[in-house]
């Protein structure tokens, strides 16, 4: 005889096994329950319930992020004069200096990004996270005591050595997130990464050679006064040591261990090669890179571009409206960020966000000129109302790719936000296994150091040949863009299904 509780006063399971007619203290079952459990019995989908996002795990992730840009950016203010004073050369050769001593971290990036996201996926993200937040603090410490160019390079290369911040960050966002939630994660992991691209420059510009700009104090202490750039390099690495102990402390493990003994959970592990020509990851890959060329052009071309004259092909601007377009754009794109991109990504899917983005991109690469001829025929109303609108709503572009290190971020322009955010959900959707996300993120972020190293000496010199020779009226390099992003519009039609980011309406059996 079947009886309507156990003995703990639960109610039993209900399977093809109950009655149908039970004795009359038992409470009927509701459809739903039936429903539910018999979908589980079939193997088919479970109760949908979203796991909300660990808070304090995604804040010490994003903590962390900024570090790594914090330290690319936190010289930019003084390399220059630094090269100068202490590099006993020509005023002329500072730029070939500072070009090479920038470019430093980023070559060695390009060559330990695999090797790091390889390690992340055999040993653990945790520790090699600590370590390499940890190698980077001391050697952007260390950088503002150098005393010679060799000594630069030399620390510039070690900072860059220590690269497995960016590529364990994004796997660890990836993990502590689902399907569901991670649009809205790695909107805050790219806001994250535009506030470190905010205070290095800052750090880096406030405290340099604190005995002449801010005196008092360190005009009597000489430490400062023989290493006047170690005050602004030192603040950057407390801000990389305290993200280590932050993370050694409180960050978990995210990487999940094989059971010893249980051959089941046995995977053979992939190499480089086979990870790349796993199906779909190619075209995600070369998704990215295209994205991060044109983001790389306009961060590099951006600012030339708006100081040039208008007679050559450029906007003519102050100091003072470069920094107005700058702070509207970033603005802009940090709204893109937090708030419209998660809503449009959960409900059209990561696919249509890039689709949608790549489309427009051609006509906000079409605007530059298109400002530039209502300047030249001194249509200045027109400009002043065009122009803004595009810098400012062409920020949500970026939401295509959300978070690589400060390419879109610095130089901003608000469609290229949307197109980092999804480019990035698109590399983790499509990567073979969660045990490969380290190694993907490696990949991805190696090609686009490669980039970086050589894209933007090639546009802006595109546009100084353009600007010089007046070819196609001084809009040579736009010429050239516009094709590049329109190619783009075309290869994302093929993107793979997996990487589409489709959410499934959890309400949708309920509404039937």
């Amino acid at each position: 005889m079947s009886h309507s509780t156990c003995e703990n006063g639960t109610k039993p399971a209900i399977s093809e096994n109950t009655p149908l007619l039970g004795s009359s203290t038992n409470e009927p079952a509701n459809d739903a329950e039936i429903l539910n459990h018999e979908a589980h019995e079939n193997g088919g989908p479970k109760p949908h319930h979203e796991k909300p996002l660990p808070k304090l795990q995604i804040f010490l992730l994003c903590y962390a992020r900024i570090v790594e840009p914090i330290a690319f950016f936190g010289i930019f203010p003084f390399i220059s004069e630094m090269i100068y004073k202490t590099g006993n050369i020509e005023q002329t050769d500072v730029g070939f200096y500072a070009g090479l001593i920038e470019s430093m971290f980023s070559f060695t990036q390009m060559m330990l990004m695999i090797q790091w996201g390889r390690a992340a996926d055999r040993i653990g993200r945790k520790p090699v996270l600590v370590f390499s937040l940890a190698g980077m603090a001391i050697a952007t410490a260390i950088f503002g005591l150098s005393k010679s160019i060799w000594q630069m390079v030399l620390f510039r290369c070690c900072a860059g050595v220590f690269a497995g911040t960016i590529v364990t960050v994004r796997a660890m966002i990836t993990e502590n997130s689902t399907k569901e939630t991670q649009a809205r994660a790695f909107s805050v992991f790219a806001f994250s990464g535009n506030l470190g691209i905010f205070l290095g420059p800052m750090i880096g510009g406030a405290l340099a050679d604190p005995a002449m700009q801010i005196g008092g104090i360190f005009r009597r202490i000489d430490f400062f006064t023989e290493y006047p750039y170690a005050l602004p390099t030192f603040i950057s690495g407390i801000f990389g040591a305290s993200a280590a102990i932050l993370c050694a402390l409180f960050v978990k493990e995210t990487l999940k261990r094989k059971v010893k003994g249980d051959e089941s959970s046995a995977e053979v592990p992939m190499s480089t090669m086979e990870l790349i020509k796993s199906p779909g990851v190619p075209m995600v890959l070369f998704l990215y890179g295209h994205v991060m060329l044109l983001g790389l052009a306009y961060t590099a071309l951006a600012p030339v571009f708006w100081f040039t004259d208008i007679e050559l092909g450029g906007y003519g601007f102050s100091p003072r409206q470069i920094s107005f377009f700058i702070g509207g754009g970033g603005l802009a794109q940090a709204i893109w960020l937090l708030f419209a991109f998660p809503i449009l990504q959960r409900r059209y899917g990561t696919g249509a966000v890039l689709r949608g983005c790549l489309s427009v991109w051609p006509i906000f690469f079409a605007s530059a000129p298109l400002c530039n001829m209502f300047l030249r025929n001194g249509w200045t109303t027109c400009f002043w109302i065009i122009a803004p609108v595009f810098q400012i709503g062409g920020s949500g572009v970026a939401m295509a790719f959300s978070n690589f290190p400060f390419t879109y971020a610095f130089f901003p322009s608000s469609y290229l936000t949307s197109f980092l955010a999804g480019v990035q959900l698109a590399l983790n959707d499509i990567s073979p296994s969660p045990s490969t996300l380290g190694t993907l993120n490696g990949v991805a972020l190696t090609m686009t150091a490669g980039i970086r190293t050589v894209g933007p000496a090639v546009f802006t010199s595109l546009f100084a040949t353009g600007a010089r020779t007046q070819v196609l009226n001084g809009y040579l390099v736009w010429v050239v863009l516009i094709s590049v992003a329109v190619a783009g519009s075309a290869a994302v039609r093929y993107l793979p299904e997996k990487a589409e980011g489709k959410l499934k309406d959890v309400n949708e059996g309920e509404d039937e």
